[in-house]
C-alpha cells in the first residue's frame, strides 16, 4: 500500500521554526511533483508549497513566501518543508501530496496524500 508519512509537527511559539518531513513508503516518488497543503479547523485545505520532481522549480503561497522553504532529497525519497518565523495563523494540519499537477495549488491534481501532521503556533 502506498503511503505518504508526514512528521515534524508540534507546538511552538510565534517566531520559532519547524521542519516537516514527508517520507513515502511503498514506492518511490522521485519522478513526482510534491506539494504541501494545510487545513485549519473550519477552513478548506489550502496550498502551501510545491516542488518539481528534480527540485528545480518551487512554488509558494503568498502567505508563506519568504518564511517557508520546500526542498527534496531524492536519494532519501524525502520532501521537507522548513518553516521559519511561524505565526499563529500558520496553525493547521499539514499534508504532503504527490502527483503530476497541472496547477500546483489545486488539490484535485494530486494522486497521493498523507495523513497529516499538526502544527500549532501559540502567540
Amino acid at each position: 500500500q502506498v503511503q505518504l508519512v508526514e512528521s515534524g509537527g508540534g507546538l511552538v511559539q510565534a517566531g520559532e521554526s519547524l521542519r516537516l518531513s514527508c517520507a513515502p513508503s511503498g514506492r518511490t516518488f522521485n519522478t513526482y511533483a510534491m506539494g504541501w497543503f494545510r487545513q485549519a479547523p473550519g477552513k478548506q485545505r489550502e496550498f502551501v508549497a510545491a516542488i518539481g520532481w528534480n527540485g528545480g522549480n518551487t512554488y509558494y503561497a503568498d502567505s508563506v513566501k519568504g518564511r517557508f522553504t520546500i526542498s527534496r532529497d531524492n536519494a532519501k525519497n524525502t520532501v521537507y518543508l522548513q518553516m521559519k518565523s511561524l505565526k499563529p495563523e500558520d496553525t493547521a494540519v499539514y499534508y504532503c501530496a504527490a502527483g503530476f499537477p497541472s496547477r500546483v495549488e489545486r488539490t484535485n491534481d494530486y494522486n497521493y496524500w498523507g495523513q497529516g501532521t499538526q502544527v500549532t503556533v501559540s502567540s
